[in-house]
């Protein structure tokens, strides 16, 4: 397992991570499952969990912090967000005070932890001044309660806001962000989110780096009936003849590098010297190993060139 500085701060992640998005709590209820699949993550070297309070409300945070207790604290990076609704109550959701201050209570109870590694403002939120949010962050670091925030699917816009707010008033910045980045969705972070990050020393953990699945391969020869897509109307409508070809296409790309698909993905993005992980999500096992290969993939500029004519 390779790791990086998250940013210019301090703290080093393995470069790929595991995510509690849609499996744990969700399509993974099998806690022993689940404890193979994590005990499988920290064996290959990965100390990076990245869970969210809204994955399964709260059942992610609970079903992964069940395990992740079995493992020495000092070893681990346990990073959650805050901002979806919560309940139906008029102030849980967003990023008032109130509501993180609240929310990092409850998440720390759930995973059973007396800290947060980096916790993240899930989306921005237009109905809290920006200047409330950055404070109740600052304080929860002041608190112990958190040691890195960051956000995610932020604008470079609100980036760079937040970190001017907290410079001017002597706070603790954004440290990361977390957007969504793929072979099939680069344009926004490529053109706008590194160079925001860049300018002010911020890493990125990314997510989705598969596309749902479809840089896999799995679905060359059709949606198979146990997969994401054959659940998903939008995403069979974006299986379209051109697409699938060019993933076909990456194939003989990784077979030439003794990798898989998957792997290749994950490679492509850790090329960015701006992206501190990746985050990966497992339903298996053995699909973790395979991930966590990705992180010692040095890609050269031919590949690069290979797979950039592919997916411009």
């Amino acid at each position: 397992m390779e790791f990086r500085r998250l940013g210019k701060a301090g703290i080093k992640l393995s470069t790929v991570g595991l995510g509690g998005w849609t499996t744990f709590g969700e399509s993974i209820q099998d806690r022993d499952l689940a404890r193979d699949i994590i005990r499988a993550a920290y064996e290959q070297g990965i100390n990076f969990f990245d869970i969210a309070d809204a994955y399964a409300r709260g059942g992610s945070e609970e079903m992964m912090g069940q395990v992740l207790r079995e493992f020495p604290r000092h070893t681990l990076v346990i990073s959650s967000k805050l901002f979806w609704p919560m309940s139906d109550d008029v102030n849980d959701r967003g990023l008032s005070r109130k509501h993180v201050f609240e929310s990092v209570d409850k998440s720390l109870k759930r995973i059973g932890t007396d800290y947060l590694d980096i916790y993240y403002c899930h989306r921005f939120d237009p109905e809290t001044p920006l200047e409330e949010t950055v404070r109740a962050m600052d304080d929860l670091v002041h608190q112990g309660k958190v040691l890195y925030w960051g956000t995610s699917e932020w604008s470079g816009a609100q980036i760079a806001e937040a970190v001017g707010l907290a410079r001017q008033h002597n706070l603790y910045a954004p440290s990361v962000e977390q957007p969504h980045y793929s072979l099939l969705h680069r344009q926004r972070v490529e053109g706008e989110i590194i160079p925001a990050v860049r300018a002010h020393g911020i890493g990125l953990t990314t997510f989705s780096p598969l596309a749902n699945g479809i840089l896999t391969g799995k679905y060359d020869d059709g949606v198979p009936a146990d997969s994401r897509a054959a659940r998903n109307e939008h995403l069979r409508e974006r299986l379209t003849d051109d697409l699938l070809d060019k993933v076909r296409r990456l194939k003989p790309i990784a077979d030439d590098l003794g990798i898989n698909r998957a792997q290749l993905a994950v490679a492509w993005i850790l090329r960015q010297p701006e992206v501190t992980a990746v985050i990966t999500g497992a339903t298996r096992p053995e699909h973790v190993a395979g991930n966590a290969r990705a992180a010692s993939v040095a890609l050269t500029p031919d590949v690069v060139a290979a797979i950039d004519a592919l997916f411009a």
